[in-house]
């Protein structure tokens, strides 16, 4: 498989012969309003900066070329965004995570959009949906739902793709369960100023590398939108002082194959 980190959580993973699309944001740099109390969430970091916050590493034409399918976890700008929806040929096939996602995908045009479930095969690939919890307490009301997804193949190492979750209990039992050889994590730390973290921090990224010690964990969804807590050079020095091997960090345009 090979894993092309674009910007924020957008990836393209090939895997099995077929080219994924997960969470496309297209948007040109500065042209959506910042995450905050401007748009009706809580007040945010950086609030006085518009989303997103850096350049596409390359053209949106060369990201959708041979695209096979698009999995979009939920519909939050920063995952699902109108220059995505003008992009994309409204003939491709879509998952989404429930009924409620499916049906404004198909308002937006879309002709070929299944709801993703624990049993869903597309050609020949496995994709299972996952829980995620889009961060803790209170702050959930504001998040709404979301989920990952694992991918699995007979030809492929098996790959989870956690999508906008904190560490939880439903977090370790996907682990458990399915024993991924490959961890996509939203480790950006993102957050308003009240409420906590909505994905993954240094520590929840910890807590998966002691869950899954064998994996290679590729850490995205960072510095690209207003409400970043984590920096990429912070993570790594995180993972230099633990002692950490099994975690990669990213810049835009960077991949990696297994």
């Amino acid at each position: 498989m090979n894993i092309h980190q674009i910007r924020n959580a957008t990836i393209v993973v090939e895997y099995a012969g077929k080219k994924f699309l997960v969470d496309p944001m297209f948007a040109e740099k500065g042209t959506l309003p910042a995450f905050g109390s401007d748009v009706g969430l809580p007040p945010a970091p950086r609030q006085d900066q518009k989303n997103p916050l850096v350049s596409l590493p390359t053209s949106i034409e060369n990201i959708i070329s041979n695209v096979n399918a698009v999995i979009v976890t939920h519909m939050h700008l920063d995952h699902w965004d109108e220059a995505a929806i003008e992009a994309l040929p409204k003939d491709i096939k879509v998952f989404a995570q429930n009924a409620e996602d499916a049906t404004e995908i198909k308002n937006a045009g879309f002709r070929n959009v299944e709801i993703l479930q624990e049993d869903t095969v597309f050609e020949g690939i496995h994709l299972i949906k996952t829980k995620g919890e889009h961060g803790r307490g209170e702050i959930l009301q504001h998040a709404g739902h979301t989920c990952g997804v694992i991918f699995k193949h007979a030809d492929e190492k098996t790959l989870y793709v956690a999508g906008d979750t904190v560490w939880y209990e439903a977090v370790q039992e996907v682990i458990d369960m399915h024993n991924p050889d490959i961890i996509v994590l939203n480790a950006g730390d993102n957050q308003f100023l009240v409420g906590g973290s909505l994905v993954m921090g240094k520590d929840d990224v910890y807590e998966v590398v002691k869950a899954a010690p064998n994996a290679k964990i590729v850490a995205v969804h960072m510095e690209a939108v207003n409400h970043w807590g984590l920096s990429r050079e912070e993570l790594k020095s995180f993972i230099n002082e633990k002692g950490i091997s099994n975690v990669l960090v990213p810049d835009d345009g960077e991949s990696y194959s297994f």
